[in-house]
C-alpha cells in the first residue's frame, strides 16, 4: 500500500500543469484575432510560419494558456515576444465627437503615404518593433488626421496585422475545436456547430460517473466532448459497425491525462451486442490489427486548421486516443446496459444504425442523434414512434448568433452560419 501511495504521488507530480502549455502539449494558435487558426504540438524545434518568415515555437512553452505574442526584431533576427497585459485607464464609452471630419474629401491615390517601402524594410533591419513602424505610417501619413476616430481604429489595425502580428496561445477544448474547424473545415466535423455540440451532451445527459455510447464518424469531437465533460469518470465507448474504429485523432488535441485516456475505449456494436463474447484468440488478432492500422497513421495527418503546417525537427508523437474495451466492461455493459448515448455519423443512415445501438442502452437511458439533414432524422424519429422504443421525441434545430459588443457599434455580425444541423433526442424504452 505505501509503494502504491508513492507511485500515486510521483505520477501526480508528473502531470503537466493544464493552465500552462508544456514541451509535447498541443495548443491552438490563433493569429490576429481569429484571421488564421493552426493547430501545433510545441517542441523546442517546432516553427511557425508567418508570411514569409519562420517563427521558433520555443518561447510558448511555459507560458500560461491565453498569452499574446507579438513579432518582434532582434539581433538574431524576427522571433515571438510575449506582451504582458497592462492596465489601462477607463475611458469614456462614448464616442468622440466627430462632426467636423469625414471621409468625403478622402482621395485613394495612393500617394498619401510619403514612407516608401525601402525605409520600411531599414527601419526592420535596424530592429525597429512593429508598434514603431505603424508610429512612423501614422505620422507620414497625409490623411490620417481627417479621418473620424472609428477609420483611425481601423487603418491602426490594418497596419498592425501587416507589420506587428499578435499571436494568441490558446488551450484545445471542445469549444475551441469545434469553432476551428466549423471556420475552415466544417466537413471534416459533419457541419457541427458549437452549439450543437452543446446540446448533444445536454440532451444525452452526459454528467460525471455515467458511461456514455458514442458513435463518432466526424475526427473525434464527440468522443473528446464527452471525455471532456465526465472528466476521468465513468466511460466514453467509442463503437463501430464492422471490424475497424473510425478516426478519433482529434481526441489527441485535448491534452488529457493518463486518467483521462483510460476511461476513452472502443468496441464493435457485435462485441457489445453478441450473446457471449469472441473466443480469446479473435479478440487478440482483431486487437492486433486496430493498433496497427493506428500506428501507421502519420502524426502529421493530425487535424490542423491551416494549409501551412507546423513543421518540427523532432516530432513528438501523440499517445494513442483510446484501447480496445477489456472483457469484464463489455460484461458489464451487456448486463446494465449504457447510461446514455450519442450519435453523429453524417455518412451513414440514423435510423439503421439506431435501430442496432439503442437495444445497447438501459431502460430510461437518453439519447441524441446529429445529422446535418433534417429527413433523415424525421425518418428514424417515424420508425423509432412506430417501434414504440423510445419517448419525448423531438428534433431540435440549433440557432446562434454572435454580436459585435463595441461602444456604439454594437449589432449583429455581417457573416455568420445561418445552418447548425439538428438533433433528434429521446429516451429509449422498453418494448415488452
Amino acid at each position: 500500500m505505501e509503494h502504491s501511495k508513492e507511485d500515486q504521488k510521483i505520477n501526480k507530480a508528473q502531470d503537466p500543469n493544464p493552465r500552462f502549455a508544456s514541451e509535447g502539449c498541443s495548443v491552438l494558435l490563433d493569429v490576429n484575432d481569429g484571421d488564421r487558426l493552426v493547430f501545433a504540438r510545441l517542441s523546442g524545434g517546432a516553427i511557425f510560419k508567418i508570411g514569409n518568415t519562420n517563427y521558433s515555437l520555443k518561447p510558448l512553452i511555459g507560458a500560461p494558456f491565453g498569452s499574446l505574442f507579438q513579432v518582434e526584431t532582434g539581433e538574431d533576427g524576427s522571433f515571438l515576444s510575449r506582451i504582458l497585459p497592462v492596465k489601462k485607464e477607463s475611458t469614456s464609452v462614448n464616442v468622440i465627437d466627430d462632426d467636423a471630419r469625414d471621409n468625403r474629401e478622402l482621395i485613394d491615390d495612393n500617394e498619401s503615404q510619403s514612407l516608401t517601402c525601402e525605409e520600411i524594410e531599414a527601419m526592420r533591419r535596424e530592429g525597429a518593433k512593429g508598434d514603431e513602424i505603424i508610429e512612423a505610417l501614422i505620422a507620414n501619413s497625409k490623411t490620417f488626421d481627417n479621418k473620424f476616430q472609428l477609420s483611425q481604429e481601423k487603418y491602426k489595425l490594418k497596419k498592425q496585422k501587416k507589420y506587428a502580428p499578435k499571436v494568441l496561445l490558446r488551450r484545445p477544448f471542445a469549444r475551441s475545436i469545434c469553432e476551428a474547424y466549423f471556420k475552415k473545415y466544417p466537413a471534416r466535423i459533419g457541419f457541427i456547430r458549437v452549439d450543437a455540440l452543446s446540446i448533444l451532451l445536454t440532451m444525452a445527459n452526459v454528467t460525471a460517473y455515467s458511461d456514455v455510447l458514442v458513435v463518432d464518424m466526424v475526427g473525434g469531437l464527440v468522443t473528446g466532448a464527452v471525455a471532456e465533460r465526465l472528466g476521468g469518470t465513468g466511460y466514453v465507448c467509442n463503437t463501430y459497425k464492422g471490424d475497424s474504429a473510425s478516426s478519433v485523432d482529434m481526441v489527441k488535441m485535448f491534452n488529457f491525462t493518463d486518467k483521462v485516456k483510460e476511461r476513452i475505449v472502443h468496441s464493435s456494436i457485435n462485441e457489445l451486442s453478441s450473446a457471449k463474447t469472441a473466443p480469446p484468440e479473435e479478440n487478440n488478432q482483431q486487437e492486433s490489427s486496430t493498433c496497427d492500422m493506428v500506428e501507421d497513421v502519420s502524426v502529421t495527418a493530425e487535424a490542423r486548421v491551416d494549409d501551412i503546417a507546423v513543421r518540427e525537427s523532432k516530432i513528438i508523437k501523440a499517445p494513442q486516443p483510446g484501447v480496445k474495451a477489456s472483457k469484464e466492461a463489455v460484461e458489464m455493459w451487456k448486463e446494465n446496459g449504457f447510461s446514455s448515448l450519442i450519435m453523429a455519423a453524417q455518412d451513414q443512415d440514423p435510423w439503421t444504425l439506431a435501430k442496432d445501438v439503442l437495444p445497447l442502452l438501459s431502460y430510461s437511458a437518453p439519447f441524441a442523434i446529429y445529422h446535418q439533414y433534417l429527413q433523415p432524422l424525421a425518418t428514424c424519429m417515424h420508425n423509432l414512434q412506430q417501434g414504440k422504443m423510445a419517448i419525448n421525441l423531438q428534433i431540435t434545430e440549433p440557432w446562434l448568433r454572435e454580436y459585435q459588443v463595441l461602444p456604439s457599434r454594437t449589432h449583429p455580425h455581417m457573416q455568420m452560419s445561418s445552418f447548425g444541423g439538428y438533433v433528434l433526442s429521446g429516451i429509449r424504452i422498453s418494448t415488452t
